[in-house]
């Protein structure tokens, strides 16, 4: 009899707890193994490339590089690894952010256990996985097309990353880092940011954050 092939998991999320109810479920579905569990995004990134995983399963709240950029670079770097998107966020304006960068799938931490093991095996397929919600903010975007614009959906990748980490009290020197780029361009990013949104000030780009769910309340 001919042997069914395994689905090799890699896990990248930064709460532990949240990890190992995620492995219980992945490796209680009968054809599926993690094979890897990362923290932060950057271990995430060289984790596939040690462990060759046949599917991705990414936060997009993560320490070092966030979720969208880690989507970004293994689009570049694995262009054939499917990305599933497993996070606290509302669909809404992530949903959207995801599939630009490359995900296949975008499924929030509130759906059931066998939501996660059914789009993991979707994804790996070749299909997407997108909750009805998620279809649903997908089509607003396109029905609002370019002269519908909110102000978030004027924000480019980067002009988004930067403000959540602004928004999570990081200097922009640690953005900085974390992006290499240098401190002038984080200063510009900011200047640009507080024209765009209409703000004055850090706090008041917290508070935005918060509002429109891109952070977790403090």
């Amino acid at each position: 009899m001919r042997k069914f092939a395994v689905i090799k998991v890699l896990l990248a999320d930064d709460h532990s707890i949240v990890r190992a109810g995620l492995r219980r479920i992945v490796e209680e579905s009968g054809d599926m193994q993690v094979v890897a569990e990362a923290d932060d995004g950057r271990e995430a990134i060289g984790l596939v490339k040690k462990t060759d995983p046949d599917v991705a399963v990414i936060d997009i709240s993560m320490p070092g590089l966030d979720g969208l950029e880690v989507i970004s670079q293994l689009q570049t770097r694995h262009p054939e690894l499917p990305i599933l998107v497993l996070t606290m966020h509302e669909e809404g304006q992530y949903v959207v952010r995801a599939i630009q960068a490359g995900a296949m799938g975008y499924l929030t931490k509130q759906s059931a256990p066998e939501q996660l093991v059914n789009a993991i095996r979707k994804v790996h397929d070749g299909q997407r996985y997108l909750t009805d919600d998620a279809v649903e903010a997908l089509a607003l975007r396109v029905a609002r097309g370019s002269d519908g614009q909110s102000l978030l959906d004027s924000l480019s990748m980067r002009e988004l990353q930067v403000l959540r980490r602004l928004a999570m009290g990081q200097t922009n020197r640690e953005i900085a880092r974390a992006y290499h780029i240098s401190i002038k361009t984080v200063d510009t990013y900011r200047a640009r940011l507080l024209k765009k949104l209409r703000l004055r000030n850090n706090a008041e780009l917290s508070r935005f954050a918060m509002q429109n769910q891109l952070i977790e309340p403090l």
